[in-house]
């Protein structure tokens, strides 16, 4: 694909803390490109940077805590710079954040943060859930709001825009060129809508794919939250559905 495809690796956070090297080096030989990070598994970002170099695996992005950039950015930044990572992702809100009050305060933060991330050459993303899709007082969805009134950028997760009965391609083709990141995940058939390996759930992989270009999408980012097979044979069966549709 002309768009590198990263795997997000809380997919294999369990693996990585028992074997780092070894799982990444498995990443890899699936033809993975990159990695988005979400922590380092205990090793110093420097080891971190070492393996991926040695691997050629480049760092998409990296997951960082809103405690961690609240308290401690200058770090986060100079740790992004270190590893090459052009994009820091908003990856969670917490329920107790979860509130209009709360949302206003998290989107003057996100403008803050993201003009701070501007001047040092760094994006800032805002990832979202399906709780995101719930509306304000004011009437707008909480995304919506999040990226209307701030700086920031979109990772799409087209799982939890579809299992909040939304349009994953609208959400696209509504923020082009604001894009860089879109996690790539499925979504199984049933009542359960357990989240499932690319090209064997009810997500509409192909829409979203076709937008890649011309919404200057950067990374494609493999994830899979839960799996009921290995987390390995999982990120194995998804990236070659997308060798697959790639070849088609």
């Amino acid at each position: 694909m002309s768009i590198p495809i990263a795997i997000q690796l809380y997919t294999l956070r369990n693996e990585l803390e028992l074997d780092f090297r070894g799982t990444l080096e498995k990443v890899a030989q699936l033809g993975y490109n990159g990695v988005e990070l979400a922590g380092y598994a205990g090793l110093k970002v420097e080891e971190v940077k070492d393996i991926l170099d040695e691997l050629n695996l480049k760092v998409s992005s990296s997951h960082v805590p809103i405690e961690r950039l609240e308290q401690e950015l200058p770090q986060v930044i100079k740790e992004q710079k270190i590893l090459g990572s052009k994009y820091i992702v908003v990856p969670f809100v917490l329920p107790e954040r979860r509130n209009d009050k709360a949302y206003y305060e998290l989107i003057s933060f996100l403008n803050e943060t993201a003009e701070q991330c501007e001047k040092e050459g760094l994006t800032l993303c805002y990832h979202n859930h399906d709780f995101e899709l719930e509306h304000l007082e004011d009437g707008r969805k909480v995304l919506k709001a999040i990226l209307d009134d701030t700086k920031v950028s979109a990772e799409f997760d087209i799982y939890w825009l579809t299992k909040a009965d939304e349009t994953p391609s609208k959400w696209l083709k509504n923020y082009q060129g604001r894009t860089p990141l879109v996690h790539l995940k499925d979504m199984t058939l049933d009542e359960e809508k357990f989240f499932a390996e690319l090209g064997t759930g009810g997500v509409d992989l192909e829409e979203v794919l076709k937008m890649g270009t011309e919404n200057d999408v950067q990374w494609w980012v493999v994830e899979q939250d839960e799996s009921r097979i290995s987390p390995l044979e999982s990120i194995e069966i998804s990236i070659n559905h997308l060798k697959k549709m790639a070849d088609n």
